[in-house]
């Protein structure tokens, strides 16, 4: 039987062990607890934080224990890493939110059942700590001349960095020693881009603690450009129906490039290596089988069989021999807005984002309303364009709409 890091190796999950062999050793012999931070920043987990959940699902049904840490605290003070910018601060307000809506999403990949998984948030132990007595236990352990070599702050210090960011690499490596001292946490998962944070808290609680602790990190989604995945026109694609369709959503994995197939089938499904490696062989026009493969099956992790279908449904009717347009997404327009531009009913439903694009859209040829290109700025939207009820709006090329009205 292969252990979980056999697996994870496999599927292409780790990219670097703060101590491999010992990592290797622990998790075959035990049963441990490990972390994995999440930034309550908005009120949906999206693409980019896919893997890491994918992460802790095979490492709980390996039966090791997760620890689902959400950034309360260090929110309140924003993450330098991979930002050219300052993050906007959080009121508490916000970030408890946030927390309840991503744990919803969580739910589909982690059972926190019968104490299977934590929920812990680090303003618990951040909010109340006392200054002095934080850099005299915590900061006397940490090198500004190391902290400066970090790739999270190199990019930072072109454009300045301010000391409350300075300050984050300390508070995540405290994450660490806290849930050690807590949950007896002796692992942190995360992205390759969290590499040098993961470190300080592994020194940290080996310095402090004088007790082994380690860290592996994740390769990010990219593509097999090295473009992070999980972008669009329209901006992130995320796992909250309410901002991406679960139809959306199934069209993003069934548009990914033929390179991309197999790497997203193997990080992001649970089927078997053989059947991944199968469909990621695939060429010219069969490569399509495997697409639909990886987007019934992602749309199902995060929204559910019956969306996963619905979704199906609704792009074999619009790319396949079939007419069943029930399930393609619909938006409304009011009556009064009958006989005024195309344009602004676009805006109106929130096909396109602002009037400015789809000028440039229909400018480019974009825009197609019941199989006709549609090429002027100005073009009303009439009673006559409802056949049966609804108008059909294709944006971009793959991008299906019904509107109708009231």
């Amino acid at each position: 039987m292969s252990s979980v890091i056999d697996i994870l190796v496999e599927r292409g999950f780790i990219k670097q062990f703060t101590h491999e062999d010992e990592t290797r050793e622990l998790l075959e012999k035990e049963k441990i607890t490990f972390y994995i931070g999440f930034d309550p920043t908005a009120d949906s987990l999206h693409v980019g934080h896919f893997l890491a959940l994918m992460l802790m699902s095979h490492m709980q049904k390996a039966g090791h224990r997760p620890i689902v840490l959400v950034g309360g605290g260090t929110a309140m003070v924003g993450d330098p890493t991979g930002k050219t910018d300052m993050r906007k601060m959080l009121t508490r307000e916000d970030i408890e939110h946030n927390v309840k809506c991503i744990k919803g999403q969580m739910e589909n990949f982690i059972d926190f059942k019968d104490g299977k998984a934590i929920l812990a948030n680090n303003a618990d132990w951040l909010m109340n700590l006392n200054y002095v007595e934080f850099l005299r236990d915590i900061g006397v352990h940490f090198s500004v001349n190391r902290m400066l070599t970090a790739e999270c702050f190199k990019q930072r210090l072109e454009k300045g960095l301010s000391f409350l960011e300075f300050n984050y690499m300390l508070m995540q490596g405290y994450d660490f020693l806290e849930l050690n001292k807590r949950y007896n946490c002796v692992m942190q998962l995360g992205g390759d881009d969290q590499w040098s944070n993961m470190i300080a808290g592994v020194d940290l609680i080996r310095r402090k603690e004088n007790k082994p602790a380690f860290a592996m990190t994740a390769a990010l989604l990219t593509t097999s450009e090295g473009k992070k995945m999980g972008k669009t026109e329209g901006g992130a694609v995320w796992l909250d129906s309410e901002k991406t369709t679960p139809y959306d959503f199934y069209q993003y994995w069934r548009n990914v490039e033929d390179a991309d197939v197999e790497k997203c089938l193997s990080l992001l499904t649970f089927l078997p290596m053989d059947e991944v490696r199968r469909l990621g062989s695939l060429k010219d026009a069969e490569i399509n089988g495997a697409k639909k493969v990886l987007a019934y099956e992602v749309t199902k992790l995060v929204h559910g069989e019956e969306e996963a279908r619905n979704a199906e449904k609704a792009s074999e009717a619009l790319f396949g021999a079939g007419s069943d347009m029930s399930n393609v997404p619909t938006v409304s327009i009011t009556n009064d807005m009958v006989g005024g531009t195309l344009l602004d009913a676009l805006v109106y439903t929130k096909i396109i984002p602002s009037k400015s694009e789809g000028r440039r859209l229909i400018q480019q040829g974009g825009i197609v309303m019941n199989d006709e290109k549609v090429l002027d700025v100005n073009a009303k939207i009439e009673k006559s364009d409802f056949k049966e009820g609804s108008a059909l709006v294709k944006r971009g090329k793959k991008k299906f709409y019904k509107i109708v009205i009231g």
